[in-house]
């Protein structure tokens, strides 16, 4: 009949409201009428103090508006489960600090870090205190509702900025990866066109090598040559002068 307990807030025994198809109508009917609590807007200034009565249903309206009643259908009937107006003692704190440690460590809660399971415990754990507080005293209650809702919201925040960090490193992640990936191919087409560069310089110097020593024998033997032709003609000057002396030596004597 009852869901199972898994909150550390101080819950009453459920109980049924009516079927779920005329739920609310009847709850309105079942309402008894709040009554303005003295000194707020609305009420009326009385020397005399309200009834206690008055006082305790004042309180548990405040402490429904903290922490909502529980509320769920089985079998076509419609169940509430209200938190505790019970106050709570020294004995009731020490167990929800016990029962807060052993849940902790059947959960198997991370003791640092981010940790989803340890931050439910705990929320759980302050309602608790919440509700104990509220229960003496409303006001200080409001005042740790407050408290509670900044927390909520800064800790809201603070998880807005965190999952927009992390998608923004995955895009740069993605990003750097995929400017790795277009590194590569680049550095992979220049290690080819260095291949074929050093190729090229490598047929070049071959053919550089070719034409010199090409020209290298070609020099030697035209140099033989040229040498071979004075050598010819140094003999044809040698005779021609021979032969010039001849002539000129007779038809001097």
């Amino acid at each position: 009949m009852t869901p199972t307990n898994t909150s550390l807030v101080k819950y009453d025994n459920p109980k049924l409201v009516s079927r779920s198809t005329d739920t609310k109508a009847q709850r309105k009917q079942k309402s008894p009428q709040q009554s303005p609590a003295p000194g707020v807007p609305g009420g009326t200034r009385d020397s005399k103090l309200p009834p206690l009565d008055v006082k305790s249903q004042q309180a548990e309206d405040i402490l429904n508006s903290i922490l909502p009643p529980r509320e769920w259908t089985e079998s076509g009937q419609l169940w509430v489960q209200q938190v505790s107006s019970t106050p709570a003692t020294r004995l009731d704190v020490i167990n929800l600090q016990e029962q807060l440690d052993i849940r902790l460590q059947q959960r198997q809660a991370r003791e640092t870090g981010i940790c989803p399971v340890r931050r439910e415990l705990y929320s759980q754990c302050f309602d608790e205190l919440i509700r104990q507080v509220t229960i003496s005293c409303a006001e200080r209650g409001l005042l740790l509702l407050r408290v509670r809702d900044e927390i909520r919201m800064t800790i809201a925040a603070y998880q807005t900025l965190y999952e927009s960090s992390v998608a923004f490193g995955m895009r740069k992640a993605l990003q750097a990866e995929q400017g790795k990936t277009d590194m590569q191919k680049k550095i992979e087409e220049l290690e080819e066109e260095k291949k074929d560069l050093e190729r090229q310089v490598n047929e070049l110097k071959s053919k550089c090598d070719a034409i010199e020593k090409r020209e290298a024998e070609r020099r030697v033997v035209e140099e033989k040559k040229h040498a071979e032709e004075i050598q010819f003609l140094k003999r044809t000057n040698q005779q021609l002068k021979t032969q010039l002396e001849g002539i000129i030596q007779p038809s001097k004597k």
